[in-house]
């Protein structure tokens, strides 16, 4: 199985930063996508930020975070960071890791989630 542990969540007053870190850890072969969903109370969970680990290191925001926040992968730790700047009540939500990667190089092809972390704006 693969594990993923989220760490940086807390509280913070618009217009601070935060980083999170997320660590995948367990049966990894090879992992082809890291990133950040979230889910604010009564909405749908959706996309912030994901990195491919091939080559330098593809990446996609969303329009909502392009500019304030950077995602980024250390590949040798399994390891991915959303530094989170300029932030703003509607950021307020549960964060979670995601990953998509192959467990033995068979070609199978497996998602993970992480358990999630509170991420809170507010002054």
């Amino acid at each position: 199985q693969v594990q993923l542990v989220e760490s940086g969540g807390g509280l913070v007053q618009p217009g601070g930063s935060l980083r999170l870190s997320c660590s995948a850890s367990g049966s990894i072969f090879v992992i082809y996508v890291m990133g950040w969903y979230r889910q604010a109370p009564g909405k749908q969970r959706e996309l912030v930020a994901v990195i491919t680990s091939g080559g330098g290191g593809s990446t996609s925001y969303a329009g909502s975070v392009k500019g304030r926040f950077t995602i980024s992968r250390d590949n040798a730790k399994n390891t991915v960071y959303l530094q989170m700047n300029s932030l703003k009540p509607e950021d307020t939500a549960v964060y979670y890791c995601y990953t998509h990667l192959s467990r033995d190089g068979t070609g199978s092809r497996y998602s993970y989630w992480g358990q999630g972390t509170q991420v809170t704006v507010s002054s």
